[in-house]
Protein backbone atom coordinates (compact mmCIF):
# COMPACT_ATOMS: atom_id res chain seq x y z
CA UNK A 1 0.00 0.00 0.00
CA UNK A 2 1.32 3.46 -0.72
CA UNK A 3 1.25 6.63 1.45
CA UNK A 4 -1.35 8.24 -1.45
CA UNK A 5 -3.67 4.96 -0.42
CA UNK A 6 -3.36 4.95 3.33
CA UNK A 7 -5.35 7.64 4.37
CA UNK A 8 -8.58 6.35 1.95
CA UNK A 9 -8.05 3.15 3.63
CA UNK A 10 -8.06 4.04 7.07
CA UNK A 11 -10.86 6.68 6.46
CA UNK A 12 -12.98 3.64 5.02
CA UNK A 13 -12.29 1.20 7.62
CA UNK A 14 -13.31 3.61 10.21
CA UNK A 15 -16.42 4.43 7.98
CA UNK A 16 -17.38 0.64 7.98
CA UNK A 17 -16.81 0.26 11.91
CA UNK A 18 -18.87 3.06 13.07
CA UNK A 19 -21.76 2.28 10.26
CA UNK A 20 -21.64 -1.60 11.42
CA UNK A 21 -21.42 -0.73 15.11
CA UNK A 22 -24.68 1.27 14.36
CA UNK A 23 -26.53 -1.30 13.56
CA UNK A 24 -25.35 -4.07 15.23
CA UNK A 25 -25.08 -2.51 18.83
CA UNK A 26 -28.10 -4.38 20.04
CA UNK A 27 -27.88 -7.75 17.93
CA UNK A 28 -26.29 -10.07 21.11
CA UNK A 29 -27.00 -13.00 21.69
CA UNK A 30 -25.96 -13.78 18.65
CA UNK A 31 -24.09 -17.32 16.40
CA UNK A 32 -21.99 -16.75 13.63
CA UNK A 33 -22.67 -19.36 10.95
CA UNK A 34 -19.61 -20.05 8.26
CA UNK A 35 -19.41 -21.92 5.29
CA UNK A 36 -18.97 -21.96 1.36
CA UNK A 37 -20.75 -19.91 -1.13
CA UNK A 38 -20.17 -22.65 -3.31
CA UNK A 39 -22.80 -25.25 -2.09
CA UNK A 40 -25.64 -25.25 -4.28
CA UNK A 41 -29.48 -25.21 -2.69
CA UNK A 42 -29.81 -29.14 -3.66
CA UNK A 43 -27.26 -29.81 -1.07
CA UNK A 44 -27.86 -31.88 2.24
CA UNK A 45 -25.38 -29.53 3.75
CA UNK A 46 -27.67 -26.64 2.77
CA UNK A 47 -30.96 -27.71 4.57
CA UNK A 48 -29.43 -28.96 7.44
CA UNK A 49 -27.43 -25.47 7.60
CA UNK A 50 -31.16 -24.30 7.27
CA UNK A 51 -32.73 -26.00 10.11
CA UNK A 52 -29.49 -25.51 11.80
CA UNK A 53 -30.39 -21.79 11.55
CA UNK A 54 -33.86 -21.90 11.98
CA UNK A 55 -33.68 -23.90 15.50
CA UNK A 56 -31.06 -21.35 16.68
CA UNK A 57 -33.20 -18.77 15.96
CA UNK A 58 -36.30 -19.97 17.60
CA UNK A 59 -33.97 -20.63 20.39
CA UNK A 60 -33.66 -16.79 20.70
CA UNK A 61 -29.80 -16.52 19.05
CA UNK A 62 -29.49 -14.04 16.09
CA UNK A 63 -27.91 -15.40 13.52
CA UNK A 64 -24.92 -13.74 11.24
CA UNK A 65 -23.67 -14.78 8.22
CA UNK A 66 -21.52 -13.62 5.39
CA UNK A 67 -24.61 -12.42 3.61
CA UNK A 68 -23.67 -14.23 0.54
CA UNK A 69 -24.86 -17.43 -1.76
CA UNK A 70 -24.28 -21.27 -0.53
CA UNK A 71 -24.06 -21.92 3.19
CA UNK A 72 -24.92 -17.85 3.91
CA UNK A 73 -27.71 -18.23 2.37
CA UNK A 74 -29.10 -21.16 4.13
CA UNK A 75 -28.28 -19.57 7.09
CA UNK A 76 -29.75 -16.31 6.27
CA UNK A 77 -32.80 -18.37 5.43
CA UNK A 78 -33.04 -20.66 8.14
CA UNK A 79 -32.73 -17.04 11.01
CA UNK A 80 -35.42 -15.57 8.61
CA UNK A 81 -37.79 -18.70 9.01
CA UNK A 82 -37.46 -17.97 12.90
CA UNK A 83 -38.40 -15.48 15.52
CA UNK A 84 -34.49 -13.81 15.94
CA UNK A 85 -33.07 -10.97 13.41
CA UNK A 86 -30.76 -12.64 10.37
CA UNK A 87 -28.18 -10.75 10.05
CA UNK A 88 -25.72 -10.39 6.96
CA UNK A 89 -22.07 -8.86 6.48
CA UNK A 90 -21.59 -8.84 3.05
CA UNK A 91 -18.20 -8.21 1.52
CA UNK A 92 -17.15 -6.84 -1.71
CA UNK A 93 -15.50 -9.64 -3.91
CA UNK A 94 -14.94 -10.21 -8.18
CA UNK A 95 -16.95 -12.78 -8.00
CA UNK A 96 -18.90 -15.27 -5.80
CA UNK A 97 -20.57 -13.17 -3.57
CA UNK A 98 -23.76 -11.36 -3.77
CA UNK A 99 -26.17 -10.49 -1.36
CA UNK A 100 -29.20 -12.76 -0.32
CA UNK A 101 -32.56 -12.02 -0.16
CA UNK A 102 -32.71 -13.52 3.25
CA UNK A 103 -31.37 -10.71 5.72
CA UNK A 104 -33.28 -8.43 8.21
CA UNK A 105 -29.91 -6.21 8.45
CA UNK A 106 -27.50 -6.53 5.39
CA UNK A 107 -24.27 -4.49 6.03
CA UNK A 108 -21.64 -4.17 2.91
CA UNK A 109 -18.23 -4.24 3.79
CA UNK A 110 -15.04 -3.09 1.17
CA UNK A 111 -12.35 -4.43 3.54
CA UNK A 112 -12.27 -7.96 5.65
CA UNK A 113 -10.29 -6.44 8.34
CA UNK A 114 -13.61 -4.71 9.68
CA UNK A 115 -15.74 -7.00 8.44
CA UNK A 116 -14.04 -9.79 10.29
CA UNK A 117 -14.09 -7.67 13.77
CA UNK A 118 -18.41 -7.88 13.22
CA UNK A 119 -18.12 -11.47 13.06
CA UNK A 120 -16.16 -11.79 16.48
CA UNK A 121 -17.27 -8.69 18.50
CA UNK A 122 -21.26 -9.69 18.01
CA UNK A 123 -21.08 -13.22 18.52
CA UNK A 124 -21.03 -15.86 21.55
CA UNK A 125 -20.64 -19.18 19.13
CA UNK A 126 -19.53 -19.83 16.06
CA UNK A 127 -20.44 -23.02 13.56
CA UNK A 128 -18.55 -23.71 11.02
CA UNK A 129 -20.41 -25.99 8.13
CA UNK A 130 -18.24 -27.39 5.06
CA UNK A 131 -16.32 -24.64 3.24
CA UNK A 132 -13.15 -23.61 1.66
CA UNK A 133 -10.25 -21.04 2.44
CA UNK A 134 -12.57 -18.05 3.51
CA UNK A 135 -14.33 -20.27 5.78
CA UNK A 136 -10.99 -22.06 7.22
CA UNK A 137 -9.33 -18.49 7.51
CA UNK A 138 -12.61 -17.44 9.31
CA UNK A 139 -12.23 -20.58 12.03
CA UNK A 140 -8.38 -19.41 12.08
CA UNK A 141 -9.23 -16.19 13.31
CA UNK A 142 -11.19 -17.15 15.84
CA UNK A 143 -8.96 -19.95 17.15
CA UNK A 144 -5.98 -17.60 17.39
CA UNK A 145 -7.64 -15.29 19.42
CA UNK A 146 -8.58 -17.61 21.96
CA UNK A 147 -5.06 -19.06 21.89
CA UNK A 148 -3.59 -15.72 22.46
CA UNK A 149 -6.30 -15.08 25.08
CA UNK A 150 -7.57 -11.74 22.72
CA UNK A 151 -10.58 -12.87 23.45
CA UNK A 152 -12.43 -15.00 25.73
CA UNK A 153 -13.28 -19.04 24.86
CA UNK A 154 -16.56 -19.19 23.11
CA UNK A 155 -17.34 -22.89 21.03
CA UNK A 156 -16.39 -23.30 17.86
CA UNK A 157 -17.77 -25.91 16.28
CA UNK A 158 -17.28 -27.95 12.99
CA UNK A 159 -20.46 -29.56 11.23
CA UNK A 160 -19.77 -32.41 9.80
CA UNK A 161 -17.91 -35.58 10.91
CA UNK A 162 -16.94 -36.27 7.56
CA UNK A 163 -15.59 -33.01 6.50
CA UNK A 164 -13.98 -32.02 9.68
CA UNK A 165 -12.60 -34.73 11.63
CA UNK A 166 -9.61 -34.94 9.02
CA UNK A 167 -8.16 -31.29 10.17
CA UNK A 168 -8.40 -31.97 14.14
CA UNK A 169 -6.79 -35.21 13.70
CA UNK A 170 -4.12 -33.38 11.20
CA UNK A 171 -3.90 -30.66 14.33
CA UNK A 172 -3.31 -33.29 17.07
CA UNK A 173 -0.92 -35.95 14.90
CA UNK A 174 0.97 -33.15 12.70
CA UNK A 175 0.65 -29.76 14.90
CA UNK A 176 0.99 -31.11 18.77
CA UNK A 177 3.67 -33.72 18.81
CA UNK A 178 5.68 -30.94 17.03
CA UNK A 179 4.61 -28.83 19.65
CA UNK A 180 3.64 -26.08 17.37
CA UNK A 181 -0.03 -25.91 19.53
CA UNK A 182 -0.25 -26.46 23.26
CA UNK A 183 -2.28 -29.57 24.85
CA UNK A 184 -5.50 -28.54 24.97
CA UNK A 185 -5.44 -26.11 22.21
CA UNK A 186 -7.63 -28.81 19.45
CA UNK A 187 -10.18 -29.06 22.38
CA UNK A 188 -11.39 -25.66 21.51
CA UNK A 189 -12.77 -27.33 18.58
CA UNK A 190 -15.79 -29.04 18.67
CA UNK A 191 -16.63 -31.58 15.84
CA UNK A 192 -20.39 -32.08 15.94
CA UNK A 193 -22.71 -34.12 13.57
CA UNK A 194 -26.57 -33.17 15.38
CA UNK A 195 -28.18 -30.51 14.92
CA UNK A 196 -29.57 -30.86 18.20
CA UNK A 197 -26.36 -31.19 19.52
CA UNK A 198 -25.02 -27.48 18.41
CA UNK A 199 -28.32 -26.08 19.95
CA UNK A 200 -27.35 -27.65 23.54
CA UNK A 201 -23.81 -26.27 23.10
CA UNK A 202 -24.67 -23.15 22.46
CA UNK A 203 -27.41 -22.94 24.95
CA UNK A 204 -25.03 -24.15 27.71
CA UNK A 205 -22.09 -21.95 26.82
CA UNK A 206 -24.70 -18.74 26.84
CA UNK A 207 -26.54 -19.96 30.16
CA UNK A 208 -23.37 -19.96 31.99
CA UNK A 209 -22.01 -16.67 31.03
CA UNK A 210 -25.06 -14.76 31.20
CA UNK A 211 -26.01 -16.25 34.27
CA UNK A 212 -22.12 -14.75 35.27
CA UNK A 213 -23.84 -11.31 34.64
CA UNK A 214 -27.86 -11.53 34.69
CA UNK A 215 -29.44 -15.11 37.19
CA UNK A 216 -32.51 -14.39 35.21
CA UNK A 217 -31.28 -15.14 31.90
CA UNK A 218 -31.49 -18.44 30.30
CA UNK A 219 -31.53 -19.89 27.07
CA UNK A 220 -34.56 -19.55 24.92
CA UNK A 221 -36.45 -16.96 27.14
CA UNK A 222 -34.41 -13.73 26.91
CA UNK A 223 -35.50 -11.43 23.58
CA UNK A 224 -34.16 -8.30 22.58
Amino acid sequence: MTKEEQPAYFTETISEFTAAEDELRNIRPAVSIFGSARISSDNPVYQQCVTLAQKLSDTGFNIISGGGPGIMEAANKGAKAGVSRSVGLNIELPHEQFANPYQDISLNFKHFFSRKYMFIRHSIAFVAMPGGFGTLDEVSEVLTLIQTQKMPPVPIILFGEQFWTGLKQWLENSMLPEKLISAGDTDLLQVVDNIDKVVEIVCQHYNKTAQDEDPQCECGKWRI
